[in-house]
């Protein structure tokens, strides 16, 4: 017989959960892992035995969900280990992550899926869904076994940074997942137009004496998975769109029912190329920081819908990887603990609602992979965030849960933070208790 667990009742706080049509201010009682209740504050003041967590003027929301980032472990663990990952994810509010091929060795085969698994069970912090590869080593030649994967547990399939140039491959990979039910989630990237790139191809690369990356390069990609997916019915999910021409690609298809959904970072929807300026590796990424008119059409595009959610794209790199030339500097910015407070800082420029914000990192992302959707209806498995829309932290070293510190908003201050992870019902981070009640 196990233990009996404490109940937790949070006070007081704005209850906000779009896809369930709750909103105002709740009182919420967790018992046994589970949403045992949810009323007015007068309803649920007083709870015998209840652990109490005050969050009046506070935000609650579902678990947030991340359907893009790189935990490195197998392979790299100097970079990142599932632990220390998983650890800036619930920092950050989010409570599932779903973690990219790109380890080494390679999530190519079953064994590799079972160790990250079984690493995420240990580590014991946020929910970890394996993403498999689509094809073997990610060299996009022949197919991954998708079937051994799936019954491994892996959630979709993706070659993550490198696109897959065979249309043909591509294909096959697409009428196979149609068979499973399952996604590819794709980069797209026309690698004879790419050529190597070091950031946006424009006025600023030439004067920086850079290889840059066309917009062409992403988007005739995107185009033509966009008719494969006509073709095959199979789901394609485009990773990190970072052009205003995509949005409208994606936008015409979604017209044209076609199976496809996207994603945008909080840090292409906030920077724009001038951040590369003094050549900044730290804001060295791919997809690159495109133009100012692009970010405006992301912003655009996540506000319709068009873009369907938010996802990270958490790359950590450490240190000797970004501290040298920008041509050789590793591309990637660390998301977990900056997403939130870079979204609601475009929900306070009028950019984007509150009410799209949370479904962009909630539920929107969980129906793009298929998974369970979080809620705060009685009943549901307590996956929950709470988010102080005030409070201010500067991003330091110190801040950020990371084995890496790689992120242009470093030493940075930031308004919106996340205070409160719990997953399961069971509580994994808190801002007070980690970091103190000051700012």
């Amino acid at each position: 017989m196990k233990n009996a667990v404490k109940p937790i009742l949070i006070r007081g706080a704005k209850a906000f959960d779009p896809a369930a049509g709750i909103e105002g201010e709740k009182n919420i009682l967790i018992q046994d892992g589970k949403i045992a209740a949810i009323d007015s504050p007068s309803a649920l003041s007083k709870f015998e035995g209840a652990e109490v967590v005050e969050a009046a003027g506070q935000l609650l929301t579902p678990g947030l969900i991340d359907i893009h980032v790189h935990l490195r472990e197998p392979g790299e663990e100097w970079k990142e280990t599932i632990a220390s990952g998983t650890a800036a994810a619930v920092a950050g509010g989010f409570t599932s992550v779903c973690c990219m091929p790109n380890t080494v060795p390679r999530n190519d085969n079953a064994s590799v899926t079972k160790y990250i698994l079984e690493k995420a069970q240990a580590a014991n912090l946020a929910r970890v869904y394996p993403i498999g590869a689509i094809t073997l080593g990610g060299l996009g030649e022949s197919l991954a076994p998708m079937v051994e994967l799936r019954e491994a547990g892996c959630v979709a399939f993706s070659d993550d940074g490198r696109p897959v140039m065979d249309a043909g491959i591509m294909r096959r990979a697409l009428e196979y997942n149609l068979m499973l039910g399952s996604i590819l989630t794709v980069h797209e990237e026309d690698l004879n137009l790419s050529q190597e790139f070091s950031m946006n191809e424009s006025a600023l690369s030439l004067r920086m004496g850079l290889k840059g990356m066309p917009e062409a390069a992403e988007n005739v990609m995107i185009a033509r998975d966009i008719e494969l997916a006509r073709l095959t019915k199979g789901r394609v999910h485009f990773c990190h769109v970072s052009t205003k021409r995509g949005v409208t690609l994606i936008r015409r298809a979604k017209e044209d029912g076609i199976p496809v959904t996207a994603e945008v970072t909080p840090h292409n929807f906030t920077l724009d190329e001038s951040a590369v300026e003094g050549f900044n590796t730290l804001a060295k990424m791919s997809m690159p920081l495109r133009g100012r008119e692009d970010l405006d059409g992301l912003l655009e595009g996540l506000a319709s819908g068009v873009i369907d959610c938010i996802a990270t794209d958490h790359a950590p790199h450490e240190k000797d990887s970004k501290t040298k030339e920008f041509d050789r500097a590793s591309f990637g910015i660390l998301g977990f603990q900056t997403a939130v407070p870079l979204t609601l800082a475009q929900v306070r420029a009028g950019k984007l609602s509150l009410k799209r914000a949370i479904e962009a990192l909630t539920s929107s992302p969980a129906k793009c992979m298929n998974l369970p959707v979080p809620t705060l209806r009685v009943g549901a498995v307590a996956d929950i965030t709470i988010i102080d829309p005030e409070k201010k932290v500067k991003i330091t070293e110190q801040y950020l849960r990371s084995k890496s510190k790689n992120t242009p908003f470093l030493n940075q201050e930031m308004q919106g933070i996340a205070v409160y992870t719990m997953v399961g019902g069971e509580k994994k981070f808190s801002f007070e208790e980690e970091f103190g009640s000051g700012s």
